[in-house]
């Protein structure tokens, strides 16, 4: 089992610029900047109405051998290598979970959650399930996830296997400090070396995306202003210029 040291976090300045675009900007911007198809299918929104941007911590799992985890829940629990991940919370974490799809598998349930949520995590995105939903829901935490089950992680055909190791969730390439823009329309993953280009050219998108929503909103020409056309540039503009 790997357990590496701690990850290297992007300019918090990157993290609040990206907090304002939504997963559906990053992804368009990024396949623009050559990143195909950046997001993560399978994990679902559990947590309605909730954006989490943040670095990720990664978590991999593998199919469970008994001579390398045990069916104890509480025996030696600092074996237990899913506790590991959340040691390294700071806060605005997401942590990225590849536990392979299994759907009833526990990978956290509320008292780890809730310890991770007093670190100041923001979210997990797991290719599987937690367990003690009900109460989980609650603790204001964005969740995103295959599905919920009521089984502790050793009843089940998985074990933990390393943290902060690059992880490939819901077969996505997941590298420890890759940043997670998660919202309803789901999980994007923005390498870090390509974020600061994605803030300027999903900044500039956002603000004429505004522009034309209002513009559409008041009976303007869809032709005119989406995408926003050459003549219509001089009038977004000025508009820009008067609501910075």
């Amino acid at each position: 089992m790997t357990h590496t040291s701690d990850i290297q976090r992007p300019p918090k300045e990157i993290i609040d610029g990206l907090a304002h675009i939504g997963s559906a900007t990053a992804a368009g911007e990024l396949s623009r900047l050559g990143i195909r198809d950046p997001q993560i299918r399978g994990p679902l929104p559990y947590s309605a109405g909730k954006t989490v941007v943040g670095p990720a911590l990664t978590l991999q799992f593998m199919p469970k051998r008994e001579d390398q985890y045990g069916q104890d829940e509480y025996a030696d629990p600092e074996k237990q290598l899913h506790r590991h991940v959340l040691y390294h919370t700071q806060p605005g974490d997401v942590v990225v979970v590849d536990a392979r799809g299994d759907l009833g598998s526990g990978v956290f349930g509320e008292m780890m959650l809730t310890y991770f949520k007093g670190r100041g995590g923001a979210g997990v995105v797991i290719d599987g399930c937690i367990r003690d939903y009900p109460k989980a829901k609650d603790l204001g935490l964005g969740l995103w996830l295959r599905g919920v089950t009521p089984n502790f992680h050793t009843q089940t055909n998985i074990m933990p296997f390393a943290v902060n190791v690059p992880v490939a969730c819901s077969n996505v390439l997941v590298i420890p400090g890759d940043i997670i823009v998660a919202d309803d329309d789901g999980v994007v993953v923005v390498p870090v070396k390509l974020a600061p280009e994605l803030l300027a050219k999903a900044s500039e998108h956002h603000d004429w995306e505004e522009f034309s929503k209002i513009k559409l909103s008041e009976g303007g020409d869809l032709r005119k202003y989406y995408p926003l056309r050459d003549d219509a540039r001089a009038e977004y503009e000025e508009w820009r210029k008067t609501n910075q």
